[in-house]
């Protein structure tokens, strides 16, 4: 298992694993285009993938204009493996040694990503559309990541 940074070139592969979740799933996979991705990748925030074998299996993008949490998904067939805690982690260490501002994300009701960002300390603070919204705060994740 190795957790690198994304590239563009990773995208069709990123694509592929976004499509392929049974949970949080886009109404039109069209949504999230090949561009959006390429945007958050080199200008808006850093994304980074778990790779098996030479194969995208997971992949994080957190977005530093908006101070949110993107996209945090695996594929169905590698999940309880610990990549996506692992992209986590990565994720949020590289974020908050940018800078100290709250970050969020929205995620839905009653699903597994519900429960792992509780258990990962995320606080509720309401709702995003019909998704919960839930926020890390600087000082949480530093005092409880050391």
């Amino acid at each position: 298992m190795i957790i690198r940074e994304a590239k563009k070139e990773d995208i069709s592969q990123i694509q592929i694993v976004r499509n392929s979740v049974k949970e949080n799933t886009l109404s039109d996979p069209n949504l999230v285009t090949d561009l959006d991705c390429q945007e958050f990748l080199t200008e808006r925030g850093k994304s980074w993938v778990c790779e098996i074998d030479d194969k995208i299996v997971g992949f994080s993008i957190v977005d530093l204009k908006e101070n949110n949490i993107w996209a945090l998904f695996l594929h169905p067939d590698f999940e309880n493996q610990g990549i996506g805690r692992e992209l986590h982690h990565v994720m949020l260490n590289w974020y908050f040694d940018q800078t100290d501002k709250n970050v969020w994300l929205g995620t839905s009701p009653n699903t597994r990503a519900e429960n792992f960002y509780r258990k990962a300390g995320w606080k509720e603070i309401g709702t995003h559309g019909k998704e919960i919204k839930f926020e890390m705060t600087f000082d949480h994740w530093k005092n409880t990541n050391l």
